[in-house]
């Protein structure tokens, strides 16, 4: 058992919840605010159609006002006599006799609220309008917010879509949270609850069109069976006015259709792709068009025949425009052949640019360019793409991504629109004008177009959270509201999914927005910073730390670090060029080092580590502060969301403690890997003297041995010491013990170890004969992260034991049993002050031990 004086949390006051429901709860309020609800006790739905939006909405609004306050509300499609809350396009409310005269004019998509008088007005420009508004005023209500409301809003872009990553066989590149919910086996799913699940909750944030396979697409979703799979998937997410589309393989009509040839311009694959599309729109009739990614990371495309991309796009341009689609054309398009390092002006991010800007004009009209807000590649940072401001004849929507590919995967916590405002908010000044991304570029506002809009990459899964992690919801929450209004305030937004997702208590509301808006400066702190990019493993699950793989390989992430300096020289005079991709004003801003945002300084220069900051810190001395003040920031996160006990249900409070303790070892073995690999590549020492010191560890090649061996890990930088040890073979059960040298005291315990996929190791902690605690190597059921079979960054993690009283002299003893793949990787025991981890960060690790919450003083830690 664990030591220490432990109080039962209270837990049981809270029903408990998994997350399916997300932000649509209904939860009931409290009594006395239910009080302050007057709501009519009639629904007037104007569409009796049971596969409507607005019949659905009629549906949802009454099972709403019922969960929220309690009350059962008639739905009926007919008027009523006295009050009631009317809904309906703005067709239909005219017909019915309603007073249009008020309702300022609406767009696509847009609604009128009125809750002044007696009756409440819900009017849509259309009926998917109807169903937003629908969804605006419970919002209202399950915030308990009574205010009386007279609105009409309309949405920033015409395009609010998300892509889904999903695989033919029910895998999902890059989903972190379980297996697909619309494929399996190579075939669409039969069963279309879960789809429909999904509509509602994409609809509740204004969400209009989804893609529902993988970009990197396989080309039997074009099969007839496959086909008339995605007509149910579009059934289940009709009703909820959210249109599907798929993904295409450039080349299939040779490797599915069995022609010779897949040039865009051949009159057999031309006829090809037409009757296909066809086909698609006979199972499909309102399909929303196609995703393409073409030329890119291996995908074939138009280059392979010498066209260009814009012919390319235009061929399924042609081809969707009869029945009213359109093609989303990736702009993520790089050579990762032949980029050279060696050659000082190669630059992947001068990629897109180099694409299409020759090519602005000559794409076809339905023809809307993706662009990653980035030119690399959803990194934590990175400047703005400048492609924006090139494509002023072309439709354009910009790539944003919810799942947290180099973010963490969904087992950090990154609340990523304060990332995406960043982007969002910036002025190109194109032609010296106002010409802010958000507000003018993809409004379409600055350059006249209609067709503009927002993709995410979101990548839900069969996990119950959707995400595979609660606190991950608010991302997706956030981008809805920001597609449909860019200049919506990010902490407004993240208060009001809280509200609504885990209630209006101030605790919740004031510690859920604090670790929320510290957290993507932290993750930057801790990965990279400075503009250099996530530091993560990039030629493998992009997920740990593996600083050297940014560097000597074609991909072109390229950090250029060598013994005296680090970044890349992006300027015009000197360097690969990329700075004078942008329009004058911002090309002469980045241009020098003086002009250019310290945020962003090695994103465009090229400087020796000792180069001062304005902090008057060095490069490098910011590398080492920047990484412990990052996971120091997140191991407070614990900490915080711990006084949050009995105020959050148990499962849901259960298991984001779980994933915020697991955040806060990581964030450790990210800082000791990034200030490890600078600190030996620069040979400059910390000032501070931490990097490489661990004067509270016990490395474990340094204990007694039994059964275990000595070994290295690639990359060197993942293990404290530069070595760790596993056991001798892969069945034999093994130990490490030491003999403490510190005076006696109470301590928290923390072992450093590895966790590999397709293997349970088990592991039982001893201090003298007594067991602290046992553990099992399982994150790879627990977590949702991409998983690997090495020892190395993604696997490093650690495990706490609070609180533990030891004499000098005491031995500690790890026993171990291999399992499968996994050898029992052993890093170090650390022995440390109650609140003290390695250098004075205060808590790190996840806590194993007794089957309860452990409550003492202001924290608590979970045992499992």
């Amino acid at each position: 058992m664990m030591r220490g004086l432990w109080i039962l949390a209270t837990l049981g006051l809270v029903a408990a919840e998994d997350g399916l429901n997300g932000w649509l709860r209904y939860a009931r309020l409290p009594g006395n605010n239910t009080k302050q609800a007057i709501v009519p006790s009639s629904i007037v739905a104007l569409n009796s159609t049971e596969t409507s939006p607005v019949y659905v909405a009629g549906q949802e609004l009454q099972k709403g006002i019922k969960g929220i306050l309690g009350k059962t509300v008639d739905v009926t499609s007919e008027s009523v006599d006295g009050p009631s809350i009317v809904v309906g396009t703005i067709d239909a409310f005219t017909a019915a006799g309603g007073d249009t005269d008020v309702i300022p004019e609406l767009e696509e998509d847009g609604f009128w609220l009125n809750t002044e008088g007696d009756t409440i007005e819900i009017v849509g420009q259309n009926e998917c309008g109807v169903l937003y508004g629908v969804f605006e005023y419970l919002s209202l209500l399950g915030q308990g917010n009574f205010t009386k409301v007279t609105k009409a809003t309309n949405p920033s872009a015409s395009i609010r879509w998300v892509n889904q990553w999903d695989n033919m066989d029910g895998t999902i590149e890059r989903g972190f949270a379980g297996l697909s919910i619309f494929f399996e086996k190579n075939v669409t799913v039969a069963n279309t609850t879960r789809v429909s699940e999904y509509a509602r909750l994409l609809a509740s944030i204004r969400v209009n069109g989804i893609i529902v396979n993988n970009v990197n697409a396989n080309p039997i979703i074009l099969s007839d069976e496959n086909m008339a799979g995605l007509g149910r998937i579009a059934d289940a997410m009709r009703p909820w006015g959210v249109r599907v589309g798929i993904s295409l393989n450039f080349a299939s009509p040779q490797t599915f259709g069995g022609l010779s040839t897949f040039g865009p311009l051949d009159e057999s694959v031309i006829a090809w792709w037409g009757d296909i599309t066809n086909k698609l729109y006979e199972k499909v009739p309102d399909m929303a068009g196609y995703l393409v990614k073409a030329n890119s990371e291996g995908q074939p495309g138009p280059l392979t025949y010498n066209r260009t991309l814009a012919e390319g796009a235009n061929l399924f341009a042609n081809a969707v425009k009869p029945h009213g689609g359109i093609v989303m054309f990736r702009a993520f398009v790089y050579d990762s052949v032949n980029l050279n390092e060696s050659n000082w002006k190669d630059d992947r991010a001068n990629a897109a640019v180099d694409f299409f800007r020759d090519l602005d004009g000559d794409f076809d009209d339905n023809v809307v360019v993706q662009v990653k807000y980035g030119p690399i590649d959803f990194q934590v940072r990175e400047a703005p793409s400048p492609l924006f401001a090139h494509l002023q004849q072309t439709a354009s929507a910009i790539e944003l991504q919810v799942t947290q590919e180099y973010l963490g995967q969904q087992c950090h916590l990154v609340y990523l629109p304060p990332l995406w405002k960043q982007i969002l908010n910036f002025d190109l000044r194109v032609d010296g004008e106002k010409s802010v991304i958000g507000t003018d570029i993809l409004s379409g506002k600055r350059f006249g177009k209609e067709l503009t809009g927002y993709a995410a990459v979101v990548n839900v899964g069969h996990n119950a959270t959707w995400l595979g992690s609660h606190l991950a919801m608010s991302n997706l929450y956030a981008y809805g509201w920001l597609a449909w209004d860019p200049t919506d305030n990010e902490v407004t937004i993240l208060q009001d999914w809280t509200r609504l997702t885990f209630g209006s208590d101030k605790t919740i509301i004031d510690t859920i927005t604090k670790m929320s808006m510290e957290s993507w400066p932290a993750y930057e702190n801790y990965t990279g910073n400075l503009g250099i990019q996530t530091l993560t493993d990039i030629t493998g699950p992009h997920y740990g730390p593996n600083p050297q793989s940014m560097d000597n390989n074609p991909w072109g992430q390229w950090t250029r670090a060598d013994a005296t300096s680090i970044g890349m020289d992006r300027t015009v005079w000197n360097g690969t060029g990329f700075a004078g991709q942008y329009p004058s004003e911002i090309a002469a801003q980045f241009e020098t080092i003086e002009t250019t945002p310290e945020e962003l300084l090695l994103w465009f220069h090229h400087v020796p580590y000792t180069h001062v900051l304005s902090t008057g810190a060095t490069v490098i001395q910011h590398f080492y502060d920047a990484h412990y003040a990052g996971a120091e920031t997140a191991a407070s996160f614990p900490t915080q969301w711990a006084k949050l006990v009995g105020l959050v249900d148990p499962q849901r409070f259960d298991e984001t403690l779980f994933r915020l303790m697991y955040q806060a070892g990581h964030a450790i073995v990210w800082r000791d890997a990034i200030s490890q690999f600078y600190h030996n590549i620069s040979s400059i020492a910390d000032e501070r003297a931490r990097v490489g010191s661990h004067p509270w560890r016990i490395e474990a090649e340094d204990m007694q041995l039994n059964g275990y061996r000595i070994t290295v890990v690639t990359p060197f930088e993942v293990a404290s010491g530069l070595r760790i040890v596993q056991t001798v073979d892969n069945t034999t059960a093994a130990s490490v013990s030491t003999t403490l040298n510190y005076p006696a005291g109470t301590y928290d315990l923390a072992v450093g170890y590895y966790d590999l996929y397709e293997g349970k190791a088990s592991y039982e902690l001893f201090l003298n004969d007594e067991s602290l605690g046992s553990w099992v190597g399982d994150l790879e059921d627990r977590l949702g992260y991409t998983l690997t079979r090495g020892i190395d960054g993604h696997s490093a993690t650690r495990v706490t034991f609070r609180r533990v009283a030891i004499e000098e002299g005491d031995v500690m003893r790890i026993e171990t049993v291999p399992n499968g793949r996994e050898t029992a990787p052993l890093d170090y025991l650390a022995v440390l002050p109650p609140g003290v981890v390695d250098q004075g960060v205060l808590g790190a690790g996840y806590v194993r031990g007794l089957n309860t919450i452990q409550y003492f003083k202001d924290r608590v830690y979970y045992g499992l």
